[in-house]
């Protein structure tokens, strides 16, 4: 069946960087699109970037991580990043990956932005 695990989080200050990893297995890679998503105590899920199947040829972002975070995959490894500096306070949140055309959510990985 469809995994995903994913990796990374921790603890950083504010100007810092993470990289996020997204494990998947049980369907071939390679063929889909994938997202990150997040969510902060107490507010909605919400998008955080796309990239296309075929090794990262489209990228998209949402306003608020644009220019800071950047998505990328390796699909010989079966795995998508998302790399992430400039780190805000407000990026503070629990971070998902999934299949664009939909997944059940997975454990996530916490993200915590503070001095």
């Amino acid at each position: 069946q469809v995994q995903l695990v994913e990796s990374g989080g921790g603890l950083a200050q504010p100007g810092g960087s993470l990289r996020l990893s997204c494990a998947a297995s049980g369907f071939t890679f390679s063929m889909y699109y994938m997202d990150w998503y997040r969510q902060a105590p107490g507010r909605e899920r919400e998008f955080v970037a796309r990239i296309s199947n075929d090794g990262g040829g489209i990228t998209t972002y949402a306003d608020s991580v644009r220019g800071r975070f950047t998505i990328s995959r390796d699909n010989a490894k079966n795995t998508m990043y998302l790399q992430m500096s400039s780190l805000k306070p407000e990026d503070t949140a629990r971070y998902y990956c999934r299949r664009t055309q939909g997944d059940p959510w997975g454990q996530g990985t916490q993200v915590t932005v503070s001095s």
